[in-house]
Parts: C-alpha cells; structure tokens; sequence
C-alpha cells in the first residue's frame, strides 16, 4: 500500500476511533526515568489537531514541575522551528489552522514529542506527508542530541512503514496502552 492510501486509511480510522484521552504524566514519566533526566531540560511538543492523541496535559504538569516547554512554527519551504511556551502565553493560529506560539524565543528542545498518523515496532513513522518532523529532527540532531518520543494511539500501529531514506526512527514511541520499544 503506497503511503498516500495507507495515510488517509490511518487517519480515518483515528477519527472513527478517537476518545479524548492523551497519554498521562505517569506513562511520561517512565521514559524520563530511563533517561535519568530531571528538571530544566526544554520538551518540544505539539498542539493536537486532527484528532492526534493529547500531549498538552503532560506538558501542563511538566511546566508545573519546572520543565520548560516549546510548540513548533511552520516555516516557509516545509521548515518549521520550535519556540519557547507557556500555557500562561497566547497562541494564534496559523495559515494551517495550527495553534502556534506568539513569541519568538527559539530553543532546541531535548526532548521532542512527536504527533504521528501511524508506527512500526521497528519506531519509524508516518505522518501527514510534509516531512517537517523529519527534516527538523535531521536538522536538530546536526546541532545537538535530542530525545524523539511519538505519542500515538495503540491502534495506529501497522506491521511497516515505508521509509526512505530521509525517515527518521524515533528512540520511543508512547502509546495509551504503553512503550513500544
């Protein structure tokens, strides 16, 4: 199946399929705690559109715990960069109707929560088709190492992805029901 059919089958089963439900701090937590990672450390997130699974109520405890957190701004030529958030700022909306933030204080997350359409076992994924994920994450690990960690529901996973070679694996992908290692 091309990657174009089995994106638009992923994502209609995620709408057919969603409840409003994201992963929680305690599933989060797990990964940190193998990371051995503490406070101050700046975690990249997404706002959720398109019925993805929610990220913001671990980024909200994580802000609480004095982690500092970013949201990506889509850029010209499928490029975007992360800036710095809190949930105390405003967002406006962008062109693609996503939420983005209103400063522009640009970090390098070192950790980067990734919103995906579908997953392999093997933890490549597919997204919308635009590569902005995987040229950022090209581009990030070019500067520093960064953390890349999906969040994703347990069914959006399938037996391959098809890759190439601009693919970026990810190090983990969290599910509502666990880690896929």
């Amino acid at each position: 199946m091309s990657k174009e059919n089995l994106r638009k089958k992923l994502i209609n089963l995620r709408k057919t399929n969603f409840k409003d439900q994201g992963i929680t701090l305690i599933q989060f937590n797990r990964i940190l705690k193998k990371l051995n990672l503490k406070e101050n450390i700046n975690i990249g997130g997404y706002y959720p559109i398109n019925n993805e699974i929610g990220c913001l109520d671990v980024m909200k405890k994580l802000e609480i715990n004095n982690f500092k957190i970013s949201l990506p701004v889509i850029k010209k030529k499928n490029n975007m960069d992360f800036y710095e958030w809190s949930f105390k700022d405003l967002l406006k909306v962008s062109s693609l109707g996503i939420p983005e933030p209103i400063t522009k204080n640009k970090v390098f997350p070192d950790i980067l929560i990734v919103p995906l359409v579908g997953f392999d076992k093997n933890r490549f994924r597919l997204g919308y088709g635009g590569g902005f994920y995987d040229r950022y994450i090209s581009k990030i690990l070019n500067i520093k190492s960064v953390v890349t960690v999906g969040f994703a529901f347990s069914f959006q996973e399938i037996l391959k992805v098809p890759t190439n070679k601009f693919d970026q694996k990810l190090d983990f992908i969290l599910t509502n029901k666990g880690i896929v290692k």
